[in-house]
């Protein structure tokens, strides 16, 4: 074997001699493979030409970056000699003079090679600041190693490098960041008059966190942007005269009243109040009633854009404010989640997704792609939802494998054949008929998407060898008064058993159910259906002065799923529990149309009618999250609690199940609401008069018959 050929550490210790020898024997090895040189050439080129264009298109600064350098070592030289004595005699005067060149020349080389002309100081950061100080550290070394290899360094004191570094650093530093004192100053005492002849809008801001300064950021780095904060409020002043980017902190948000008339006082009382963030401790009625103080005070209430729009410079409408939402007001602080038992869950998994385009599939497949799966497999009997969630997730998470497939979750064959094609390792179940008034109509329908359907999609998971099943399900299964509930609950008592059946099994899986309220905005929902009332002048359409709900938005719910779905799969929580996720307190549909109301800038039962239009078939006035038989237990999960209801034999099941099944192919729907009738005890069906056809969104269904009424004989049913 040859030296060259010969490993690194075979040379032996790095001691003068040695040091010669292995740096040859390292350049053997480079010239010994010529593609190597070759990549390392064209690096060199490429950064070599990228630094030089930087160079040039910013020779103003480069040039006055040396300059600089040349007058504070200058400078440095007499401050540290004296102009009087050492500084001036021939000796120290020869020196400076060969100094200042070889200086200058460093510099030449040292900053563009640390990369002090490819920054945007527009957008200048500390670390940016502390790019600075690296070249010219950099810099005056490299200087001070020439001048000792050249002069020793006789006639230059060392403290002459410490003082010019005091001196140059500051001097770059300046000139760079005067665009940022610039936009800065959008905001001082001229700040009310705004380019082009235009006067600025004064606005208060509402929190003084990060979405505060980014807001505040984007509109000092916009000459057009209309808006001036004059102040920001903000949960417990405890910042209260301190600046944010220039903007005062001017109280607490309880001395909203205060701080409005004292900015009227001086002539800026603003026009809008912007709520940049969710505030920290701000329920629900505190900012509801700040709304209607800001309202009767004239001033619009609004929330910027999205934090993607305000950063992007070549957004058209990235400074339009939007309004407030019906979900900002019923916002709550998020809960705890447990990163990484969702990444471990998630993470290079293969997982399911029934019911993906529709509005809980839709943020369950987006919030489990932001995971890192292997693969995502989407289902749905809507070919148009399934495009839609497809190409939403082909533009939010490109590097994320999918396949859609449009399916039915009541075709077992199919399911079974796309399950087994990928080795499924997980699903999510959210594929269902969730509609009251419809399933009502078409109990046979909801019998064979919402109980068939599910327990297809439970055994296709249990012959693929799945690790677990998750079903949504919701809390119209407590003590349920329509088809819809009773079907759901059957198929919460389905993954139970199949669940309880896992538990001394040798390869054990998981079937858990999570059960959570209305959410907000999903298709089909109050708050759309609201929203199109309003658009055409009202009324708003509500059931009952007294009906309550519960209700969270699908972020949160589906946050909360994940992290159910996580823990129970990982510790095994509860086998055979049901997970159901904390609504907090129920509200009235009335109160919410109100709240719209006001929202949308209008006054209730003046400008916009509520009209009454009584109870549809099957509903009842509030909701419960647990049934009386059901047995409550802690579950250590934030924002998640535990049912535990009475197990039903797999078998019989099984056995009633394919007799629902049967009975509802045959339109059998007497013979089903009486089987649901025998398996639910709890379940007692309200009849009501037929729907009367009407073009109005809701249609006043009057209920006759007491909650306790028998399900209607088959013939009549028939």
């Amino acid at each position: 074997m040859s030296q060259l050929d010969q490993p690194f550490e075979a040379v032996g210790p790095l001691g003068g001699q040695s040091l010669l020898m292995a740096t040859a024997i390292a350049l053997g090895r480079l010239v010994s493979k010529p593609r190597t040189i070759v990549h390392v050439l064209s690096y060199l080129r490429r950064r070599v030409i990228a630094r030089a264009k930087a160079v040039g298109k910013n020779l103003h600064l480069y040039v006055f970056d040396l300059a600089m350098a040349v007058a504070a070592l200058s400078f440095a030289s007499f401050m540290r000699l004296g102009l009087d004595g050492e500084a001036t005699s021939p000796e120290s005067y020869h020196s400076l003079l060969f100094a200042l060149p070889c200086f200058l020349l460093t510099c030449a080389v040292i900053f563009p090679v640390t990369c002090l002309y490819t920054r945007n100081w527009r957008y200048a950061s500390v670390d940016d600041m502390l790019g600075i100080l690296r070249a010219v550290i950099v810099a005056s070394l490299a200087f001070v190693f020439v001048m000792f290899v050249a002069t020793r360094l006789d006639s230059i004191p060392r403290s002459v490098m410490v003082i010019e570094v005091l001196l140059l650093v500051p001097l770059l530093i300046s000139v760079r960041i005067r665009s940022k004192l610039l936009e800065v100053s959008r905001f001082g005492p001229a700040a009310s008059r705004a380019k082009n002849g235009r006067d600025m809008v004064p606005v208060l801001l509402i929190g003084a966190g990060d979405a505060a300064d980014l807001y505040i950021r984007a509109l000092q780095r916009d000459p057009d942007a209309r808006h001036w904060p004059v102040g920001l409020l903000e949960k417990g002043a405890a910042t209260e005269g301190y600046f944010l980017r220039g903007v005062p902190i001017l109280g607490d948000i309880a001395d909203f009243d205060a701080v409005i008339s004292d900015l009227e006082g001086r002539g800026i009382k603003p026009r809008h109040v912007i709520f940049t963030e969710r505030v920290p401790g701000l329920v629900d009625p505190t900012l509801e009633a700040l709304i209607d103080r800001a309202e009767r005070l004239g001033i619009a209430v609004s929330r910027p854009a999205p934090v993607l729009e305000l950063r992007n410079p070549k957004h058209e409408s990235r400074f339009e404010l939007r309004p407030i939402e019906l979900t900002d007001l019923l916002e709550r602080p998020q809960a705890v989640l447990d990163k990484g038992a969702l990444s471990r869950m998630i993470e290079n998994s293969r997982i399911v997704v029934t019911g993906a385009g529709g509005s809980i599939g839709g943020e369950l497949t987006q919030q489990i792609a932001a995971l890192g799966p292997a693969e995502v497999i989407l289902i749905d009997n809507s070919e148009y939802n399934l495009y839609a969630i497809d190409l939403e997730l082909a533009e939010k998470f490109p590097n994320v494998r999918r396949k859609p497939y449009i399916c039915d979750v009541r075709d077992p064959v199919r399911l079974g054949e796309i399950f087994q094609r990928h080795g499924v390792d997980l699903v999510f179940h959210a594929a269902a008929l969730k509609h009251v008034p419809m399933v009502e109509l078409n109990p046979c329908e909801g019998v064979l998407t919402n109980v068939i359907g599910t327990m297809n999609v439970a055994e296709a998971a249990r012959l693929c060898g799945a690790k677990a099943m998750v079903q949504i399900s919701t809390d119209k299964v407590v003590n349920t008064t329509n088809v819809m509930g009773a079907t759901k609950r059957l198929a919460e008592l389905y993954c139970q058993s199949l669940d309880l059946a896992f538990v001394a099994s040798d390869t054990p899986a998981r079937f858990m159910t999570v059960r959570f309220g209305n959410v907000l905005g999903s298709s089909g929902s109050l708050i759309p259906l609201f929203k199109r009332q309003l658009a055409h002048g009202g009324p708003l359409t509500v059931t009952d002065m007294e009906m309550k709900r519960f209700f969270m938005t699908i972020r949160e719910a589906v946050e909360l799923t994940l992290q159910a779905s996580a823990h129970g799969l990982e510790k095994s929580l509860g086998q055979g529990e049901i997970f159901v996720l904390d609504m907090g307190a129920p509200i009235k549909i009335i109160d919410m149309a109100r709240r719209m109301i006001k929202l949308a800038g209008f006054r209730p039962d003046e400008d916009i009618k509520i009209k009454i239009v009584g109870c549809r078939p099957g509903e009842k006035l509030f909701e419960e999250l647990f049934d009386e038989r059901e047995r409550r237990v802690d579950v250590p999960i934030s924002g998640v609690l535990g049912a535990v209801p009475n197990p039903v034999p797999l078998d019989t099941l099984r056995k009633a199940f394919s007799q629902l099944r049967r009975l509802a192919r045959a339109g059998d729907t007497g013979g089903v609401l009486s089987l649901i009738a025998e398996l639910l005890p709890s379940y007692r069906r309200e009849e009501a008069r037929p729907v009367v056809a009407t073009s109005a969104p809701f249609v006043p269904h009057v209920i006759v018959g007491s909650p306790k009424a028998t399900p209607p004989p088959r013939e009549a049913a028939a």
